[in-house]
C-alpha cells in the first residue's frame, strides 16, 4: 500500500513540474505566432481532386 502512496506523490510532481514548465514558456511567448495570422488570407484554398459529383455529372439520356 505504501508503494501507491508513493507513486501517486511522484507522479502529483511530476505534473505540477510540467505544468509550471508549460506556464512558463507561455508567458515568455512559446507559442505565440505573430506571422501566420497576417499572411493567412493570401493563401488560397486548395481544390480537391476527385470524383466529380452528381450535380456536375453529365446525364445520360440512354438509360
Amino acid at each position: 500500500m505504501t508503494i501507491i502512496y508513493m507513486l501517486l506523490a511522484i507522479s502529483v510532481t511530476v505534473a505540477v513540474l510540467f505544468f509550471i514548465v508549460f506556464i512558463i514558456s507561455v508567458k515568455k511567448g512559446q507559442y505565440d505566432d505573430t506571422y501566420t495570422p497576417s499572411v493567412r488570407m493570401l493563401f488560397e484554398d486548395e481544390l480537391v481532386k476527385g470524383e466529380p459529383s452528381e450535380e456536375t455529372k453529365p446525364k445520360n439520356d440512354n438509360n
